[in-house]
């Protein structure tokens, strides 16, 4: 069968479409030209009306009165002058065309003097590095032409490059970090030193895209972050890789920042954290801000090194279970956190086997936060004990399902004093404060994207979670309350964030003193509302009274020193209204407290049960030696 030709509308419908909009195009540019004094005025009509309106707005309401007639007398004047109208008429198109002029200056077609020879010099400085002798068309040489190697670049208002893409040879070998880095120190000295500069290779296009990165802000302070549970916000870094952002607030005022969100919990891959950095760099400032958050919704053990008391603030407070800065106490929590672990790992797993959900107080995240373990190594080591970072293996290798999340903070100094758990284990890695490629390497496994730089603020380091990117980190402001150098709104802002006092449990009272009571007076016998033990004299006296109800021999008299004799019905049948007393200067013998002991085991009962009869022979044979030493 013949095939049919398509419809010419079909056929040449592309060509017709292209020729309409051309033709469309150009009758608007024809339009704009033969209408734009109109476009101008009618721009300029505008811009005076906002201007009236917020000149309007700006005047006081007791003064809008007067202006109204004043406005009012123009008008009547205009309109009485013979063409008043119409000369007002031409003063407004006048003053519109002018308000409505385009304002934009002509962009300069080129660079100045000065950025040419920026650019000239940083052409020059790369050409050892991405020429070759081999190279038939060298794309850098000395002397040649830098606009082909740099084909964007842009300028801030100091004259330094602000952005700048960079072409390079095929044969450069941009997949070695070595040749990289050089490449990069480069660029960021000859563009201007004191800034971070980030780089984007494009191995594939063979270009290089250099841009400076604007100081991240120092000024976000503690506060309540809009996160969920098992998310905790590290920092605050650039919007580079970072596709979220976070609302926070300074002051009054209110703006979104993106940040670096560490996620833990029964599906984080990396359920622990380890923070280095040089002493200063604001590594306690990060283990407080985390446990600001932790307390939210989970409970905290806090390790602290240092012994300066950075963690006071916390100590006695709702979810805090403890604050040790001794190394007793230290083994002590370490010791019962391992134990926890296990615990909810048994618990946990007899729940599972029986089809069950795991209980409740296996689901509630327990923190450990240390500061400076490797202080305690050096102690225990030295007192012959066990080191406390081997107590934290069990937390570490198994803390993820329990809910147990793991934080040591340290120097960078010692890091060789950490243990293996804790450098295996802690796979979110943060570095603040200065370091060199290779520490930063050694720490987080990759270099940052970001050049180095000099100085850095409290707080300010990287952070790498597992094997994600580096970010840049600024640690959020939590300054220990207590310190006197701490600024009074810093202080109060961080007393704000902290749970209240844990109120002491029911029933828990705090003991008394033991009082002392002056020689030669008794102290006297408990009631039934105190329910306490008998003193130790008179609960003699009374066992001897009780277990002599029986005829005894002869009665025992202990006279006194200078006090009239005792009276002789002490230890007869019939009870004696008060207790017999022994003087305070003579010490009564070592028998008679024997004979105490032996014969009353129990003092309360004793004043009420009745004698046991295997005890009252040896109180008769201990009778005349009584009798005969007084």
């Amino acid at each position: 069968m013949a095939r049919r030709p398509l419809p010419r509308i079909l056929s040449n419908g592309s060509a017709q479409l292209a020729r309409s909009r051309e033709l469309a195009r150009t009758a608007a540019d024809s339009a704009t030209d033969v209408l734009h004094p109109l476009i101008t005025i009618m721009r300029g009509l505008r811009r005076l009306a906002a201007a009236g309106r917020r000149r309007w707005t700006e005047t006081p309401k007791e003064r809008r009165g007067a202006l109204l007639f004043l406005v009012a007398s123009v008008i009547l004047v205009v309109a009485l002058v013979p063409y008043g109208p119409l000369l007002a008429a031409i003063t407004l198109m006048a003053a519109a065309a002018w308000q409505g002029r385009d304002r934009s200056g002509a962009a300069p077609d080129g660079p100045d003097e000065s950025q040419t020879q920026r650019l000239k010099s940083l052409y020059e400085a790369l050409v050892p590095y991405f020429s070759a002798a081999e190279d038939p068309e060298p794309l850098y040489s000395h002397g040649g032409a830098w606009d082909k190697a740099f084909p964007t670049y842009a300028f801030d208002g100091g004259g330094r490059i602000a952005q700048l893409v960079v072409r390079y040879p095929a044969y450069f070998t941009d997949g070695e970090a070595e040749a990289r880095a050089r490449i990069e120190h480069l660029l960021a000295a000859k563009s201007g030193r004191g800034r971070e500069y980030h780089f984007t290779w494009d191995e594939e296009g063979n270009q290089l895209t250099v841009g400076v990165l604007l100081p991240l802000p120092v000024d976000i302070v503690a506060q309540r972050f809009v996160t969920t549970p098992g998310e905790t916000v590290l920092g605050f870094t650039d919007p580079t890789r970072v596709h979220r952002t976070l609302p926070v607030t300074h002051g009054e005022e209110q703006r979104d920042v993106p940040p670096v969100v560490w996620r833990t919990g029964l599906r984080s891959t990396e359920p622990h954290l380890l923070a280095l950095g040089q002493p200063g760099s604001g590594t306690s400032t990060l283990l407080r801000s985390i446990a600001l958050q932790a307390l939210l919704h989970g409970d905290v053990v806090i390790v602290d090194g240092g012994g300066t008391g950075e963690y006071a603030c916390l100590t006695g407070r709702d979810g805090v279970l403890a604050v040790e800065a001794g190394l007793a106490g230290v083994t002590a929590s370490l010791e019962w956190a391992a134990t926890e672990t296990e615990r909810r790992l048994i618990a946990a797993n007899r729940a599972h086997q029986a089809g069950d959900p795991p209980p409740a107080d296996t689901k509630r995240p327990l923190w450990i936060l240390l500061d400076r373990p490797t202080a305690f190594t050096h102690l225990a080591a030295a007192d012959g004990r066990k080191d406390p970072q081997s107590l934290l293996q069990v937390p570490l290798r198994h803390g993820r399902p329990a809910n147990v999340t793991v934080v040591v903070a340290d120097q960078l100094d010692s890091v060789d004093a950490l243990s293996d758990p804790v450098r295996q284990h802690t796979r979110a890695r943060v570095v603040l404060g200065l370091a060199t490629a290779d520490q930063l390497e050694s720490v987080l496994g990759a270099l940052p994207p970001t050049t180095l730089i000099d100085e850095l603020p409290p707080g300010r380091g990287y952070a790498r979670l597992g094997t994600g990117p580096v970010h840049r980190l600024q640690v959020p402001a939590t300054p220990n309350p207590y310190d006197d150098a701490t600024p009074d709104a810093l202080c109060e802002t961080v007393l704000a964030l902290l749970p209240p006092r844990t109120d002491p449990a029911d029933g828990e009272t705090i003991p008394e003193q033991e009082q002392h009571w002056p020689e030669g007076e008794a102290k006297p016998a408990p009631t039934d509302a105190e329910p306490q033990q008998a003193p130790a004299e008179p609960q003699k006296t009374e066992s001897v009274q009780v277990l002599t109800e029986e005829p005894a021999p002869e009665p025992v008299h202990v006279p006194a020193k200078d006090a009239a004799p005792a009276p002789a019905s002490a230890l007869t049948t019939e009870p004696a209204p008060e207790p017999v007393q022994v003087p305070a200067e003579e010490p009564a013998p070592e028998s008679v407290h024997a004979l105490a002991k032996e014969a009353a085991p129990d003092p309360v009962p004793a004043l009420t049960a009745e004698p046991a009869p295997d005890h009252v022979p040896a109180l008769t044979d201990h009778v005349p030696a009584l009798t005969k030493e007084t």
